[in-house]
């Protein structure tokens, strides 16, 4: 067994309206004006955090620039505004994209490094400036692990941040705050988060400590994921899913994505398709691919997943692929590429630009290649 290191936040507070334990948090921690790092249609939570802060003596300022999935452009816009409001504390609250782009504002408020000289695994040189996250998604895990990832617009790739300095000082996991999300969102986020934990377990380099989370993540998703994208309110549905994904960030750190994300990550790039869409559509096939390489893995996978017991792992592992296929199509989900409008002549270049994320394709159980990751995309199709 190999040594591994979980890292999480110095304080992780899980449970529905615990959100409201942030501002006399950062108060007890004599910290006096934050940064709200958010997006558009999380504004109005965002103003709500910002005007308890101000009630507990704090100065706040609301930014909401991170409209779509971020850019290194983006990131930079944001960070010039976080140093201009000269904040001691830096909050994100949002989606996997807010959030991101709020762990690297304050990892780099004080930094002389480029965000481009950090993209890869630990070139982060620190980070000074207090971080909290407060996720309204259930789906990225970013409140929770030590990754964050931009698009660079120049290769028109995602890149990752991966670093512990990237692991905020505080969490604040309210189920409440995914209420609002809609059912695309929801249906998508959850995909993500459903994928996390998937790949975290069939993984290469798969761990015990890591495979209880994994496991149960996959299986408070998947039972309860169609109930949240069906009906918001329903708070119960929401808590599981909310409580899964963050099981499948905290599974991020210590053994990360494989080749589901690598592949997806040209599409969102170059297409701009959201990102668990993306890895929706190719989870299935990634899943058949890497059987014969985990079968008894795969197969526990779709006991979690809800599949009926088979004797034959490599049975019960196809069923495991067909209940992913099934969860899909009950939220409602785009089932292939040509759904995202994606042009088939694009797959050669996309599936270079896969494999060039090493980082991520050498945690897969089975050797990707370029011929494979082609063959990939035409089965999405």
């Amino acid at each position: 067994m190999r040594p591994i290191a979980m890292l999480q936040p110095h304080r992780l507070v899980f449970g529905q309206d615990c959100s409201g334990e942030c501002a006399p948090y950062l108060r007890r921690r004599g910290l006096q004006s934050a940064f709200v790092v958010t997006a558009p249609p999380t504004r109005f939570l965002a103003e709500k955090l910002a005007a308890s802060l101000r009630a507990e003596g704090l100065r706040a300022e609301v930014y909401d620039g991170i409209d779509t999935e971020p850019t290194v452009g983006m990131f930079q816009t944001a960070l010039e505004a976080a140093k201009s409001a000269a904040p001691d504390a830096v909050i994100g609250l949002g989606g996997g994209s807010p959030l991101d782009v709020a762990k690297l504002v304050a990892a780099f408020l004080n930094s002389d490094q480029r965000v481009q000289d950090t993209f890869g695994i630990d070139l982060l040189a620190g980070r000074s400036t207090f971080l909290a996250c407060l996720p309204t998604t259930a789906g990225t895990g970013s409140e929770v692990s030590p990754n964050a990832i931009l698009l660079d617009e120049a290769e028109r790739l995602k890149k990752g941040v991966v670093s512990p300095y990237l692991v905020p000082d505080a969490t604040f996991v309210d189920p409440v705050l995914t209420v609002s999300m809609p059912p695309s969102v929801t249906a998508g986020t959850g995909l993500d988060a459903l994928t996390h934990c998937i790949e975290a377990y069939t993984n290469k380099f798969a761990h015990p400590m890591i495979d209880l989370y994994a496991l149960e993540g996959i299986r408070l998703i998947a039972g309860n994921l169609a109930r949240a994208v069906a009906c918001g309110g329903d708070l119960e549905a929401r808590e599981k899913v909310a409580l899964g994904s963050m099981y499948g960030g905290l599974c991020l750190g210590p053994v990360n994505t494989a080749a589901v994300h690598a592949l997806s990550y040209p599409l969102g790039g170059e297409f701009h398709v959201a990102h668990g869409i993306s890895n929706s559509v190719l989870l299935p096939h990634v899943m058949e691919f890497n059987m014969e390489a985990c079968a008894e893995r795969s197969a526990e996978v779709a006991a979690a997943l809800g599949a009926s017991r088979e004797a034959d792992a490599m049975r019960m592992a196809s069923a495991g692929v067909r209940r992913v296929r099934e969860i899909a199509a009950e939220c409602g989900v785009p089932m292939n590429l040509n759904d995202l409008k994606i042009p088939r002549p694009a797959i050669p270049h996309m599936a270079e630009a896969a494999m060039r994320v090493t980082r991520l394709l050498k945690n897969n159980p089975r050797e990707l290649t370029l011929p494979d990751a082609i063959a990939m995309y035409e089965r999405a199709f």
